[in-house]
């Protein structure tokens, strides 16, 4: 598999992601992962970010955090709308920020060792 193959399935992957997040975020009585909804934030933001990182390698990570927070905020606002039905948190936010950074690290250290190796299916250039 080559690397524009690789990183249009981490796209796809991401929009997927980012979709399923968002739905579960705003149905009623949405899923809840571990023991509070801030564990399912955070397992959300962290695949988010590793995804997008992956799948958009030349972009930089402050520019995908970014995203992403702004992405936590909309859910929340969302949230706070009297359609949905559900409670808007601030600290959800913050979950969200925290899953961000795991992610990104997580992708960094990939991107690392893809480069190092000069991994031809990585989704980065060696």
């Amino acid at each position: 598999m080559n690397i524009a193959t690789v990183q249009r399935l981490m796209r796809i992957g991401f929009w997927s992601a980012l979709l399923f997040a968002y739905v579960c975020a705003v149905i009623p009585g949405g899923p809840e992962i571990g023991n509070s909804d801030k564990d399912g934030h955070v397992l959300a933001f962290v695949t988010l970010a590793l995804l997008a990182r992956l799948g958009w390698s030349r972009k930089g990570a402050f520019r995908i955090a970014a995203a992403l927070l702004l992405f936590g905020i909309f859910i929340e606002l969302s949230q706070a709308t009297p359609l949905v039905h559900r409670d808007a948190d601030v600290m959800d936010v913050v979950a969200d920020a925290c899953g961000l950074a795991l992610g990104l690290l997580l992708g960094a250290v990939l991107l690392y060792i893809f480069r190092r190796r000069g991994d031809r299916t990585s989704p980065v250039a060696p």
